[in-house]
């Protein structure tokens, strides 16, 4: 009977252990590296996503954000955060993961649709509500008086976005390259507070109380309408760039832990229905026609220009405009 015991008492803590390590081994965990504005997104995909894999591998996932400037994202992957995808805000802070980090193949644009888009966004305008300094279109960026949010080119994703789409704007009303820089230049006088990342900037600019005028994020814009509606108004210029936020497996990580086939699934699954939709409702545009549709009343029609059509790429712009001694650098030191 003594055997019998011990025995028993041997065996049913080992049980446990096992159902431990066995429960534990059906857990994978993500981390996905993100540009600040889509905290709200991807709160609500995740949980979306976990309920799909689980039910497809009987696998559950827990899925860590990380959220920051964009370009500051990027870095901090190529110094070691131990990304399994990253979400970043253009395709040229994904682009350093392959060129400065060796982390992604070249043509990882490649791998997924819409060139590795799953929705797109553009740049617009918010101001106070009312509108008491009558700002309209971008020109009115510049006049005398108007204090200006906007984020650093340097660190942030959507703060090259509104750089590009300042600059094509004065470049197609005023016929030349100089006269976009010298409209540029004059827009970063009027700009009040330089915060390194898009979420910052609407901190300032809502919360904060400061600036006319904070050149945002669509989906930005609208959160900002939706919380402080009784503060704040959205403005749409004449004209804006489509904004392509770009995601990606980050291969040297996911290869190195085990969780390739779950990333890979999570970045499908953006371009789902429900992925689709959750964009939609979080004031990003599905490249789905159908939910691009259904949310269609949220997202004026605008004349918007892309970045090949206006800079020739990612590249070009950033060795043209972002780089060390390119046009920001050159404007700014001026200010």
């Amino acid at each position: 009977m003594n055997s019998l015991r011990r025995l028993v008492s041997i065996a049913i803590p080992s049980l446990l252990l096992g159902l431990t390590v066995q429960a534990q081994a059906q857990t994978v965990n993500l981390l996905n590296v993100s540009y600040d504005p889509t905290r709200e997104l991807y709160s609500e995909f995740n949980t979306a996503f976990a309920k799909y894999w689980k039910a497809k591998s009987g696998q559950d996932v827990l899925i860590k954000q990380s959220h920051g400037g964009s370009g500051k994202q990027a870095r901090s992957i190529i110094d070691g955060l131990d990304a399994d995808v990253a979400t970043l805000a253009l395709a040229g802070d994904t682009d350093a993961l392959s060129k400065f980090g060796g982390l992604i193949p070249a043509d990882w644009q490649k791998r997924l649709p819409h060139n590795s888009s799953p929705y797109t966004s553009t740049i617009v305008l918010v101001v106070r509500q009312g509108n008491p300094k009558n700002i309209k279109d971008w020109d009115d960026l510049v006049k005398p008086g108007i204090s200006v949010i906007t984020p650093n080119p340097k660190t942030s994703g959507g703060a090259r976005w509104n750089y590009l789409a300042a600059w094509e704007f004065a470049k197609r009303k005023y016929g030349t390259e100089a006269k976009a820089k010298e409209f540029v230049a004059q827009l970063y006088k009027n700009v009040a507070v330089l915060d390194t990342g898009a979420r910052g900037s609407s901190v300032t600019f809502a919360q904060r109380n400061q600036g006319d005028v904070f050149i945002s994020w669509e989906n930005e814009a609208n959160l900002l309408e939706k919380e402080f509606g009784s503060k704040v108004d959205v403005v749409y210029p004449s004209i804006s760039i489509l904004a392509e936020p770009a995601v990606a497996i980050v291969d040297k990580n996911v290869d190195k832990k085990g969780t390739r086939a779950v990333a890979q699934a999570y970045l499908q699954y953006l371009y789902s229905d429900e992925g689709q939709d959750i964009a939609g409702k979080n004031f990003y545009r599905p490249i789905n026609e159908k939910y691009l549709t259904k949310y269609a009343k949220q997202f004026p029609k605008l004349p918007l220009f892309t970045i090949e059509q206006a800079f020739g790429g990612w590249a070009k712009a950033d060795k043209d405009h972002f780089a060390d001694g390119a046009s920001f650098d050159q404007i700014y030191s001026k200010k």
